[in-house]
């Protein structure tokens, strides 16, 4: 099989044991400083001993073989490969250091209180194994949902950026915090510390948002940077497209959605900081 059409569905063989990454380097042809590189990129996915050796299966293998088929033969560059995978469904991204960090902070909140995971659950309206794996870092909740358990905790969004207090008047582009809103809805902080305002770039892929209406103290404004996005007050609807600015009081029950084919990019502020 030419392994530019490697059927990546396919599941380790019943009681095939699998392989050390010295094994996986020799199949696929790679060195292993390569495929841990590739690994960080989420090209693979071992499972990890209690010694933390790592250990591939036979679909790991496969990935391995279509993204070195890719690197070779049609000359794409990392970035490209997995771009390209995830567009085939084939791969998931990997969580960036500021979305792991939300898990742990969580279930921090929760044990300070002495709290278990269905009570919060119940609380936040989602389900405990929903919650458990959110704490665990294998799942990412929207906007709503966070606002939720922000609420639930007295806390806000905010906390869960890590921010310190510190506020620098500037902030480049790598040192922006960033959260993982839910697939597809990325959030990067712009300004923190005691601030009056909370400043964000939206970056909203097709077909994602809030999901359900959320409504909070404050005032927010708005500002299409590129793409399309439908939000909704109450039963009032609007469609804003790039260059264009909106306004409304936070305390309207409200949701939003990117309706394009492109990514959606807006400032968004708050003020007070509330999220």
């Amino acid at each position: 099989m030419d392994h530019g059409d490697v059927d990546l569905s396919a599941k380790p063989t019943a009681g095939k044991a699998y392989l050390k990454i010295g094994d996986v380097a020799r199949a696929v042809g790679i060195s292993a400083s390569a495929i841990r590189t590739w690994e960080a990129l989420g090209l693979a996915r071992p499972h990890r001993t209690e010694s933390q050796y790592r250990l591939y299966s036979d679909r790991d293998v496969q990935l391995l073989r279509r993204a070195r088929y890719l690197r070779k033969v049609r000359g794409l560059n990392a970035p490209a490969i997995v771009e390209l995978l995830r567009r085939e469904r084939k791969i998931k991204p990997v969580p960036d250091r500021a979305t792991a960090a939300i898990g742990p902070h969580l279930r921090r909140l929760r044990a300070q209180r002495g709290l278990g995971l269905a009570e919060v659950a119940s609380a936040v309206a989602v389900t405990a194994g929903f919650l458990s794996s959110l704490e665990r870092s294998q799942m990412s909740a929207s906007v709503a949902t966070l606002r939720r358990i922000a609420r639930y905790y007295r806390t806000n969004i905010l906390e869960f950026f890590e921010a310190s207090d510190f506020n620098s008047r500037l902030v480049k582009p790598a040192s922006r915090k960033v959260l993982e809103a839910g697939p597809g809805v990325r959030m990067e902080l712009l300004a923190w510390g005691k601030t009056a305002m909370e400043p964000h770039l939206f970056r909203v892929a097709p077909g994602k948002g809030s999901g359900e209406s959320y409504n909070h103290e404050g005032e927010e404004f708005l500002y299409l940077l590129r793409g399309q996005l439908h939000i909704a007050l109450n039963e009032e609807e609007y469609l804003l497209k790039s260059g264009d600015s909106f306004y409304f009081e936070s305390s309207t029950p409200h949701s939003w959605k990117n309706p394009g084919k492109s990514e959606t990019w807006v400032l968004w502020i708050n003020t007070p900081p509330t999220f």
